[in-house]
């Protein structure tokens, strides 16, 4: 009779208490002065911080058309009817449509852009795939924002990504303004995990996708983080990005404003550190939020 082999959990999480672990891992995964489109310093920054600000990284040409496509995919009922999509529990408007890369030929090709690409395996030092891609839509007058979280403790717990080696991109569809439930990151937090108290319930992604309980941080240890390393808001035009590491603590408010505030996100993980099993939650997430195909973009 043979034992399956005990894995090494580097980063534990959802015990009986919260509990803060040193980074194990790099944020920067490719050799000093390997050549990409990120320069040195900002690569340095990058990895001081945990993000990186792109102005106009995508062109107000192709702006128009990515609005235009998510206009047409929110607007599509069949789409809202699908499981991809998330919908506010009480305005039940579209507030997230998974999977969005391989739902629109318009994100696909984004999503595949070297702009993007080459950034992130810069970042990643590997070839890299698509974890997960979503358009997520603020329409004003009270779309409720994104409470704080670090995304690396539900990819590490539900989904079984072993190591801090994937990075996100967001991309501003509409401007973000400060007003309007943009971005939120304590800078330096990347540098420390926060394991969080607590079990996973079965089939949590159906609740916390709308609203998230497990594997959200206490007020105490908000505060503590909060007090250690400030916030940084991030704003400004369509077509502007945030580049941030998997274990930046962030979040987003609530946007009682007239004007809308959507992005697209797109998360590249290394090939190189493709999932597992979970390593706090009875089984995997569905493909469309942490993907099991790992074929590497090209």
């Amino acid at each position: 009779m043979t034992t399956a082999p005990i894995r090494t959990d580097l980063y534990p999480t959802r015990g009986a208490a919260e509990e803060t672990t040193p980074r194990q891992d790099p944020v920067v995964w490719s050799a000093p002065g390997t050549p990409g489109p990120i320069a040195a310093d900002d690569l340095s920054a990058f990895d001081r911080d945990g993000f990186l600000a792109v102005d106009q990284l995508v062109g107000p040409e192709e702006v128009a058309e990515l609005r235009a496509e998510m206009d047409r995919i929110t607007g599509d009922p069949r789409i809202k009817a699908d499981e991809r999509s998330i919908v506010e529990p009480r305005s039940q408007e579209i507030r997230s449509v998974f999977e969005i890369h391989r739902i629109s030929e318009v994100f696909g090709r984004l999503a595949s852009d070297p702009r993007l690409v080459e950034r992130a395996r810069q970042i990643l030092g590997s070839d890299v795939y698509i974890h997960q891609s979503r358009i997520n839509l603020k329409p004003g007058f009270g779309a409720s924002g994104f409470y704080w979280h670090s995304d690396f403790e539900t990819w590490h717990a539900e989904d079984g990504l072993p190591r801090m080696r994937a990075v996100s991109v967001s991309v501003a569809l509409t401007e973000n303004y400060p007003t309007n439930g943009s971005l939120m990151i304590m800078p330096g937090s990347h540098k420390t995990f926060l394991g969080c108290a607590g079990a996973t319930p079965k089939d949590n992604y159906k609740r916390s996708l709308q609203m998230q309980d497990a594997g959200t941080p206490s007020n105490e240890a908000l505060t503590s983080l909060a007090s250690d390393y400030g916030i940084r808001q991030f704003t400004g035009s369509a077509g502007s990005a945030t580049w941030f590491d998997c274990n930046c603590m962030h979040g987003s408010g609530d946007n009682i404003t007239p004007y809308a505030r959507s992005n697209v996100f797109l998360v590249f993980n290394s090939v190189e550190n493709a999932a597992e099993e979970p390593f706090a939650a009875p089984v995997p997430r569905p493909d469309f939020i942490g993907a099991r195909d790992f074929t590497p973009i090209r």
